[in-house]
């Protein structure tokens, strides 16, 4: 929580990445980074959701051999 409380001001990318995309005008490079940003960022969220998919799997087929119908 305390975390959330402190106001900290952050760069987007490292010293060597801002300045060789700086120097350059090379858009392929650019469009690489920035994939390769958003691909680091999506792995958590997807290994989160398959965790959480699979206790609600769990949940659910205990739950149902506990009551038959």
């Amino acid at each position: 929580m305390c975390f959330f409380l402190i106001g900290m001001t952050t760069n987007a990318q490292c010293a060597m990445c801002r300045a060789a995309l700086e120097s350059e005008g090379n858009k392929t490079k650019v469009e690489a980074v920035n994939d390769g940003i958003v691909f680091l960022m999506a792995i958590p969220y997807i290994l989160v959701a398959v965790i959480g998919f699979v206790i609600y799997k769990m949940y659910y087929k205990k739950e149902k051999v506990e009551s038959p119908k």
